[in-house]
Parts: structure tokens; C-alpha cells; sequence
């Protein structure tokens, strides 16, 4: 008897241990969560930067079009000989600082769209926190310029539920609502895709994606954009955010995925 069982013990054991093997070899979608920083009234210069930078290579996507000069405008080096970021924001619009231009850029992206680029950003004022979005104003200002930015141009968040009373990104959009044109106004969506009579068309139009890809599929897309790209768009792979998974609630995902596979 103990023979028996010794050997059904020895198949569990092996059984597991394959599952495990297999488990870690699955690659696994990593988002960061676009969180309210705890930027204090006493915030320094240096710290709003330092926090713009990792948003800038983090959590914004901001360098898989900023960071080649060929999709958008570089903002990381010399553009075209016209200097840096921070040298170069302040002559942009008659008039506006150029704190003032960086945050409409940030806000309103089709309002000025730079010479030889096409305008498929979305509004990051929808994606991130005020917090992450003036800390990125701060650390591009930096680029060659002066840092204006202070915490009085950060509005104070209302705190939620979440670790050290920091307003977690999940949930977030459109308020927690489910209703799906909410959700997706609220994430941006409308700002690159078209959906029925309203948005944009810098990504596919998604009035009838329902005839196109399965449920299973829509949701993939919108966890990890960049796994299946749409024939004519491989020169766009990168610029959709890659948080949705983690600014989302599963209800809210849920019914998004739903909403767009019923569009046939």
C-alpha cells in the first residue's frame, strides 16, 4: 500500500514541478501602474525631475516615439538643430512659456503638431496622474532649459484606497465606470481609434472589430498591445499604452472587451 501511495505522491510531485517549469517560461505582460506621486509643497527641482524622468521611460511610453526622432519629435536630443526640449518649447506658440506649451502638448497634442510629423498622440492628461504629468513637464524643461514648475501647479489629489494612501491608477479611468464609451474616452481610445461615428484614425477603426478578432483576442490587445499588430500599422507598434491593465478594474475590462466584440 505504501508503495502505492509513494508513487502516486512521486506523480503529483513530477506533475507540478512540469507546471512550474512551464509557468516560468510563459512570458508575462509587465505594466507599470500610473500612481499619484507624494510630490510635497516643499518639492525640489531636482526630485520633480527625477521623477519626470522615470516617468518619461516608464509608465508614459513616452520613448518608444521620443526617443527615435522618427514617429515624433525627439526629446531626448537635438532635434533637427533646433536644440533641446527645454531651449526649444518656449518658441514654439507666440506668447505661451514654455511650460504652457509642454502641458497643451501633453493635454491637446493635435492643437500644434510639429512639421513633418503626423498627430497620432493621445491626451496623456487621460492616462496619467497631474502628479506624473507635471513631473514630465519638469524633467523636459530640464532638457536644456529652466525648471518652472512647482508643486502649486499640481492639484491635489483625493485620496482612494491603496498603499501609503498613494491614488493607485487601477480603476481610475472614467471614474471606475463601466460604461464601455466612457471607459474609452477616459483611457484615450477615441483619440487614435474610431468607434462608430466618433474618434480618430491613427489606429485601426474599431466600429466592426467584432467581425475581425474574438473576445479572447480584443482582450489581448488591449493588455499587451504590441503581440499582434494590424497589417498597415507596423510603423505605429509602440505608441499604445501598455497600463490598461493595471488602470482597468476587471470590470471595467470586461465590459470593454465585450462592447467591442459585439461591433459586427
Amino acid at each position: 500500500m505504501w508503495r502505492t501511495n509513494l508513487r502516486v505522491l512521486a506523480v503529483v510531485l513530477g506533475t507540478l514541478g512540469l507546471y512550474t517549469l512551464i509557468a516560468n517560461k510563459i512570458p508575462q505582460v509587465q505594466s507599470e501602474v500610473p500612481q499619484e506621486m507624494a510630490l510635497g509643497a516643499d518639492v525640489t527641482p531636482e526630485q520633480l525631475v527625477a521623477a519626470g524622468e522615470r516617468v518619461f521611460a516608464g509608465a508614459g511610453g513616452c520613448t518608444a516615439c521620443h526617443g527615435l526622432g522618427t514617429r515624433a519629435p525627439n526629446l531626448l536630443t537635438d532635434d533637427r538643430g533646433s536644440g533641446l526640449i527645454g531651449e526649444r518649447c518656449g518658441r514654439r506658440e507666440p506668447g505661451k512659456t514654455c511650460k504652457q506649451y509642454l502641458f497643451e502638448s501633453l493635454d491637446a497634442p493635435g492643437a500644434v503638431v510639429v512639421p513633418g510629423f503626423q498627430p497620432i498622440m493621445p491626451a496623456v492628461t487621460r492616462q496619467l496622474p497631474a502628479s506624473q504629468v507635471w513631473a514630465v513637464i519638469a524633467y523636459l524643461e530640464s532638457q536644456g532649459g529652466t525648471v518652472d514648475v512647482t508643486a502649486s501647479d499640481i492639484p491635489a489629489a483625493a485620496p482612494s484606497p491603496g498603499a501609503g494612501g498613494q491614488v493607485s491608477g487601477a480603476g481610475g479611468l472614467a471614474g471606475g465606470s463601466t460604461d464601455p464609451l466612457a471607459i474609452s474616452r477616459g483611457g484615450g481610445c477615441v483619440g487614435c481609434h474610431k468607434i462608430g461615428a466618433e474618434g480618430g484614425a491613427v489606429g485601426p477603426d474599431l466600429s466592426r472589430i467584432g467581425a475581425r478578432q474574438t473576445a479572447t483576442q480584443i482582450r489581448t490587445s488591449i493588455l499587451d498591445p504590441d503581440a499582434r499588430i494590424t497589417p498597415g500599422f507596423e510603423n505605429f507598434k509602440g505608441i499604445m499604452p501598455k497600463t490598461f491593465g493595471n488602470q482597468l478594474t476587471a470590470a471595467q475590462l470586461e465590459a470593454l472587451v465585450q462592447f467591442l466584440a459585439a461591433r459586427k
